[in-house]
């Protein structure tokens, strides 16, 4: 036994695979040096992407008057956005004008979240700060254009940089703020919440899974297998609470864009 544990303390000197940051930054595989790269994580967008365009499609070529199992269940994500996101945010006529945007938002992200615990795909496509940042950017971008469209432009950025009710001297203090968190630190903010927490999942799940290949596969013995079935144990629950915060970090965003876009409007000040 002695020296089943010398030689598993040996080997547990070099130390399990861990995850890096080199996991994310991954090496181009398809067309590489030219615009069209792709490493895997760009496939996996595009392969998420597609194989969600055709289950959506044919759903709804296929949907009918009594919803079954699956298209119910469709149904019930979309009615969930539509009224406890949108139309609770906005209102149902303002919320109408978009709700195909949200929808869009919350699906995409969801199913991009959940690709880190699915097997082949293994990393969530908002891993890297890529994704995050064009969902914020489009979040803000139809911030803009809602508030110059209710208010026009001087209006939208007269509100947004000298709020009322405030004393004109705390303007000199307040108006660069404002500047700042209009066009740096509500979109920054948006696109670290949904990348950090994707990052965080992915690299903890892994840690989990080498530590178990470590323990129950590298170092066989008995002593070291009962770490690998608690690192097993805890890299499954991981994996549940994963599956969680993919969902909860869709919704989050998706709620947030529905609160950034209707605090432009001049009511929701």
């Amino acid at each position: 036994m002695n020296e089943a544990l010398v030689n598993g303390l040996a080997l547990a000197a070099d130390g399990p695979d861990f995850p890096t940051v080199n996991d994310f930054l991954l090496p181009e595989i398809i067309f590489p040096g030219t615009p069209f790269a792709m490493d895997r994580i760009i496939m996996v967008r595009v392969i998420a992407t597609v194989i969600m365009l055709i289950i959506l499609g044919i759903s709804a070529a296929r949907a009918k008057l009594i919803p079954g199992r699956w298209q119910g269940a469709i149904e019930w994500v979309i009615e969930f956005v539509r009224d406890q996101i949108v139309y609770q945010v906005m209102g149902r006529e303002r919320g109408r004008r978009y709700l195909p945007m949200i929808t869009t938002m919350f699906f995409t992200i969801l199913v991009f979240n959940l690709c880190g615990i699915i097997p082949g795909f293994n990393i969530a496509a908002t891993a890297t700060i890529t994704m995050p940042l064009v969902f914020a950017g489009w979040c803000f971008c139809q911030y803009w254009i809602a508030g110059i469209r209710e208010k026009g432009l001087g209006g939208f950025l007269k509100d947004e940089l000298f709020p009322k009710g405030v004393p004109v001297p705390i303007y000199i203090l307040l108006t660069p703020i404002q500047i700042l968190e209009l066009l740096v630190i509500r979109p920054v903010s948006l696109t670290l919440r949904l990348f950090a927490n994707m990052v965080a999942g992915h690299i903890t799940v892994a840690v989990c899974l080498a530590a178990t290949q470590w323990f129950l596969i590298e170092i066989p013995n008995k002593l070291w297998s009962i770490l690998g079935v608690g690192t097993l144990a805890a890299g499954l629950i991981m994996t549940l609470f994963e599956i969680m915060v993919a969902a909860l970090q869709a919704f989050i965003f998706a709620m947030l864009t529905t609160a950034y876009i209707n605090m432009s409007y001049p009511e929701a000040e």
